[in-house]
Parts: structure tokens; C-alpha cells; sequence
């Protein structure tokens, strides 16, 4: 018999008449489970790619790629010759700035009634124009001057909370002091907001103060040295040549260079072991679509047993009772990986908009920023994962028909004649 009559014979099985019935719901439900389960893992696949891909891009954006320190973390006095032969000399780096980096404790109001611990990140103004996050993400800023002198930038978040805008006065206590008879005396400055940001983080956003690098190391009493350099390269990835041909320059000179891999290494990992096991949980809901499909052939198996006798009285051979069930189970486990994968890349690809739909149907806040970090939900649809999500969905759905077309094909024809 030619395959078109197997697959005819499969689909006819496929659509059960009502004494059937059951077996056709089980198959629809088999159907459903498998489309639910791939639709469900690209999505998440999808956000967490996106999360972690914002995450670190953003993270990186303002903390750059490598840092480079004095060998004793007590802050490089001569930085601009290391700069410089930085710069010059190692191939991949695109900039490098020198930054000083602090804690304070930041008081508003008269009487210095609201008050909040802050990091105090001092950079040059040219350099604070350079970093495209925070560049494009000014929400307003001085007309006159909105980074230098006593003009400080800071988060939105923290803006609003303490009702801070554009020349709005704060008060930064730093922890080092100065050495007096009376002991050691908080060193404590005035300074006003030239600048608001907004870069996408809560954390950022909420508890980050920029100031002018001069600024900074007279407010902490570094002189001419600064807490390190700061460098930027062409590829975050692919880091590891440019940061052995950086220390090759940077440790005659006194200095050590860590990543953001070194810096960031519980979080990177963290997300990676998050993302495994999510995979895995997910794939459990394919995996119970597929024991359906076994149970739904197995009951068309034991229903159709007299048709089976009568094909292979007429002379059909084994490999064709194989093939029609076969064709049965796989036209479920098809189907519903289609159907899954369609669905999945549309809700990955308008997840932001679907977010924002459900917390105004809801009433809801469904993605805080004080909890993810990240302003809006991120999505990155990667074509390779969405393939292999496919396949296995395609090979456990396949599979799960073995078993009952190999019990089909072995039925013994007389048997199944004489107890009709």
C-alpha cells in the first residue's frame, strides 16, 4: 500500500468518531499540552534572555567593562601616565577614566529632617557626557550648568522620593573626617542638583550621586588620586584577551585590572543557574504532553484492534501499522509545536505591551522596579534557542509514539478477530 493510504488511515484516526471519543479529547488535551508548554518556555527563555542581556548592558554601562586599581586598593596617585599608556598601548580598549568612589550620608530639609545613605561616584563632566546611559538618560538638567563646580547629578528615583528638583540644595556627610583636637570631624558639603537621570535601574536610580571628580577628591580628601580607572572596550564578551594584554602594561606600573565578571560573578551566575533550571521545569510540561500522546495511542490501539486485523488479513506488513500510528501521534505532537512556537514568539515579542495591559486590567503592579531592577520587561528572542525548544519538543512527541505503533504492529490478527 502506497504511504498516502497510511496517512489517510492515520488521519482518520486522528478525527475519532463518537464511540472514540475519549481517545479524541485525550489527543486534543496531548495537543494543548505540548503547544502550552513550547508557547511557555520561549517566552521565558525569551525574558530572561532580555533580562539578563539589560541587566548587564546597563550594568556595564555605568561601571564599565575592566577597573583598574592600585595594587593595595589605596587609589592610583599618577593615574594619567597608566591612562595614557592604557589608551596607546592595548589594542580593544575604547576609553578609559579615572573615577573616585564613595559612601555618604545625604540629608534634605531644613534641620536635615530626611536623610538617606548614598554612593558618591565622582567623574569629569566630559566624561559624564561620554557615557551614553547616562547622557540619554537626562530627564532635565541647569540650563547653565548642569555637571560641574558644585552642580551634582542624581536618580530619579531619588528625586522623587525626597521632592528634590533642578537647584534644589542637599547636604553630603562623607565617612572620612578630618583629624582635629577634638577628634576625627565628618567632613560635610553643600551641593545643588544640576542634573536629573534616569538609566533604567532602581538601584541606580535610587541611591547614585555624581559629582565633579575635582570635586570629589576634596570631599574625600584624596588630594591628586582617585579610586581607580575605569575602561571601556570593544567587546564586554570577548574581554579576556584585552584585559591579559592590559595587565601585561598596568602591573610594571604597580597597578591590578578586574572585569566586571570579577565584579559581578554571584549575580552572573546566579541568573545562569536560574535560566538552567526554569529550562528544566518547563520541559517537564512537554514531557507530560508526551505521556499523554502515549496513553491516547494506546487506548486507539486497544480500540481499533479488529481494524488493525482486518488491514493485515487484506496484507498490509507491520512497517505499515507502525507508520499509521506513527502518523497518528505525530500529527499531534506537529501541530501542537507549531502552534506553540507561533504563539510563544508573539507573546515574547509583545510582552511589554501584554505587561502593561494585564496590571491596567488587574489593577495590579505585576513588575516592580524596586524587585527586577529594570524599569520595563525585557525580551530577547534568540533563533537558535527557539529551534532547539522546537526540536526536543519534535523528538519527545515523536518518540512517545514509538511504543504504541511497535504494540499496534505486533498484534496478532486471529486474536483480535476471534475475541470480537
Amino acid at each position: 500500500m502506497p504511504q498516502a493510504f497510511e496517512k489517510m488511515v492515520a488521519m482518520r484516526y486522528f478525527s475519532a468518531r463518537r464511540r472514540e471519543r475519549m481517545i479524541s479529547v485525550t489527543a486534543v488535551f496531548s495537543l494543548l499540552g505540548i503547544m502550552i508548554g513550547v508557547a511557555a518556555l520561549i517566552v521565558v527563555m525569551s525574558v530572561m534572555n532580555g533580562f539578563r542581556e539589560d541587566l548587564i548592558t546597563r550594568i556595564l554601562g555605568l561601571n564599565g567593562h575592566m577597573m583598574v586599581h592600585d595594587a593595595q586598593y589605596r587609589g592610583l596617585s599618577d593615574y594619567g601616565t597608566l591612562q595614557k599608556t592604557l589608551e596607546e598601548n592595548v589594542e580593544g580598549i575604547t576609553s578609559v577614566m579615572p573615577i573616585i568612589e564613595g559612601q555618604a550620608l545625604m540629608s534634605v530639609g531644613e534641620g536635615n529632617s530626611a536623610a538617606s545613605g548614598v554612593v558618591v561616584r565622582g567623574i569629569l563632566p566630559d566624561d559624564f557626557a561620554r557615557k551614553p546611559i547616562l547622557s540619554k538618560g537626562i530627564l532635565v538638567q541647569d540650563d547653565i550648568v548642569p555637571f560641574g563646580g558644585d552642580k551634582i547629578a542624581i536618580g530619579k528615583v531619588m528625586a522623587d522620593r525626597f521632592a528634590l528638583g533642578i537647584g534644589s540644595d542637599i547636604r553630603l556627610v562623607a565617612p572620612q573626617g578630618r583629624a582635629s583636637p577634638f577628634g576625627t570631624i565628618p567632613t560635610a558639603r553643600k551641593f545643588t542638583i544640576g542634573t536629573i537621570f534616569d538609566v533604567g535601574m532602581y538601584e541606580y536610580n535610587a541611591n547614585f550621586v555624581f559629582m565633579p571628580l575635582e570635586i570629589a577628591q576634596k570631599f574625600y580628601h584624596r588630594g591628586d588620586s582617585v579610586s581607580g580607572l575605569e575602561v571601556m572596550t570593544s567587546d564586554a564578551t570577548g574581554i579576556d584577551a584585552i584585559r591579559i594584554a592590559a595587565e601585561a602594561v598596568a602591573q610594571p606600573l604597580g597597578a591590578r585590572i578586574s572585569d566586571w565578571r570579577d565584579n559581578n560573578a554571584s549575580f552572573y551566575t546566579a541568573l545562569k543557574v536560574e535560566r538552567n533550571v526554569m529550562f528544566l521545569i518547563l520541559t517537564l510540561i512537554i514531557l507530560v504532553a508526551a505521556f499523554n500522546i502515549i496513553s491516547s495511542l494506546i487506548m486507539l490501539v486497544k480500540e481499533k484492534g479488529r481494524d488493525i486485523a482486518i488491514l493485515r488479513t487484506m496484507g498490509a506488513t507491520r512497517g505499515m501499522i507502525i507508520r499509521v500510528f506513527f502518523y497518528t501521534g505525530a500529527a499531534v505532537g506537529v501541530l501542537g509545536t507549531v502552534l506553540g512556537a507561533t504563539l510563544g514568539i508573539l507573546l515574547a515579542a509583545n510582552i511589554e505591551s501584554i505587561r502593561k495591559w494585564l496590571e491596567g486590567f488587574t489593577d495590579t503592579e505585576l513588575f516592580s522596579d524596586e524587585i527586577y531592577f529594570l524599569s520595563q520587561l525585557p525580551s530577547k528572542i534568540e533563533q537558535g534557542e527557539i529551534v532547539a525548544i522546537v526540536l526536543m519538543a519534535l523528538v519527545l512527541s515523536l518518540a512517545a509514539t514509538i511504543y504504541p505503533a511497535w504494540k499496534a504492529a505486533r498484534l496478532d490478527p486471529v486474536e483480535a478477530l476471534r475475541h470480537e
